[in-house]
């Protein structure tokens, strides 16, 4: 998980992506945008829910992001669903190529966020996960709740 900074601005986050898939790899990358996303953006109006990126012709594209239009823009405002291409180095992309070949791996856009004026992506690598596996993880976080409630009643005088 990157550091984040104090030029860093969270705009909107993909909370199923870590529920339905193990990430194994981060990658920051940028992404290509036009002047009303951007507007758009900076009002936090995005949504990854049902994103994913795919290498095609030794370049990663972004399908599915829904950045609605902006409200103060014109005839010109951008189509909410287009296809974004995302910026990273060759090495980057030759690497995600190969681990999005292998069986059950996927591109899943984690968060967006800006840092230093420029929008990235964090771009996880993420095997699927079973229902089992999510039936445990929800098993887990129940079972730290009730422990941290014990602790907390422990403390106030019981």
């Amino acid at each position: 998980m990157t550091k984040k900074t104090a030029a860093e601005k969270s705009i909107c986050q993909n909370k199923m992506a870590r529920r339905d898939y193990f990430i194994e790899d981060t990658f920051e990358a940028g992404i290509v945008l036009v002047g009303t996303e951007v507007k758009s953006l900076r009002d936090g109006r995005a949504n990854l829910k049902d994103s994913y990126a795919r290498v095609r012709d030794e370049e990663i594209y972004l399908y599915d992001l829904h950045i609605a239009p902006y409200t103060h823009g014109n005839r010109a405002n951008h189509d909410p669903l287009r296809v974004r291409k995302l910026l990273l180095h060759k090495r980057e992309i030759r690497r995600l190529y190969g681990k999005s070949q292998e069986k059950g791996l996927a591109l899943v856009p984690l968060r967006m966020y800006f840092r230093n004026g420029k929008v990235k992506v964090e771009l996880g690598v993420g095997r699927g996960k079973k229902l089992y596996d999510k039936r445990e993880d929800i098993k887990l976080r129940e079972d730290q709740r009730d422990m941290e409630r014990g602790f907390r009643g422990r403390q106030r005088g019981g």
